[in-house]
């Protein structure tokens, strides 16, 4: 897990096919999120993704192969390419519900109201302007892009993919977790650098810190210092 983003020997990849099926998806779920904007991509259910390939030509309905190959992901038990955690989202078609979820001003990103909108004004009033939400409420469709996306650019590796992104289902971003991130360090906020900032710091001292990955997990998942855990029972 050290050494999450690179080739190990019994990685599971996808053949010839199936690549290319990715390729196709990664880029028609890409048209999607470029017609919707990526503030409405976060909260798009799959059903929607589906309406709006076949609604609009210039993203284009998704083949009843490119279908079949996202259910297969999507139901296909993670554990056989070696992620170990839950799956808090069973259904293909389960929707983030939008009058249970706010969007959090100067972010892009939303929060489910309740606890993880609660959590997240207790951070700011605590630890104060240095602190910036990085990433907030996923729907599938979101979760789907993500996780095809690494796996595309790992050349169909699923299992290294699955060691950075949860695979569509799995992510806790779907219930209530978020993350969060120190202003001005940008994509950093995503690497271990992060646990260097006054944030994390702050965010230790405050008992925030109940980190859902921790450093050498048995789950199958990078260590992640910025994923904010509110359901400690999930």
């Amino acid at each position: 897990m050290r050494n999450f983003n690179v080739h190990h020997h019994g990685d599971v990849r996808l053949d010839t096919r199936q690549f290319q099926l990715l390729k196709s998806c990664v880029n028609r779920f890409k048209r999607v999120q470029r017609t919707v904007g990526h503030g409405n991509f976060y909260l798009l259910s799959f059903d929607e993704a589906i309406r709006i390939a076949r609604s609009y030509s210039r993203v284009g309905r998704f083949t009843r192969a490119e279908l079949d190959f996202l259910e297969m992901i999507f139901y296909f038990d993670a554990a056989n390419y070696g992620f170990f955690g839950k799956k808090p989202v069973k259904n293909i078609t389960d929707q983030v519900k939008r009058r249970e979820v706010v969007k959090v001003p100067y972010t892009g990103n939303y929060l489910y109201r309740g606890q993880p909108l609660q959590t997240y004004k207790q951070i700011i009033r605590g630890i104060g302007d240095g602190v910036v939400l990085t990433s907030g409420v996923r729907s599938i469709t979101k979760q789907f892009l993500l996780f095809l996306n690494k796996a595309y650019g790992s050349e169909g590796n699923l299992s290294l993919a699955s060691r950075s992104l949860a695979p569509p289902g799995y992510s806790y971003h779907g219930i209530g977790d978020f993350d969060v991130g120190q202003v001005g360090l940008g994509a950093d906020n995503f690497t271990e650098r992060f646990t260097t900032t006054s944030v994390y710091k702050r965010l230790n001292e405050k008992g925030y810190v109940r980190i859902r990955y921790p450093l050498d997990n048995l789950l199958g998942v990078r260590f992640e210092p910025w994923h904010i855990k509110v359901n400690s029972q999930a």
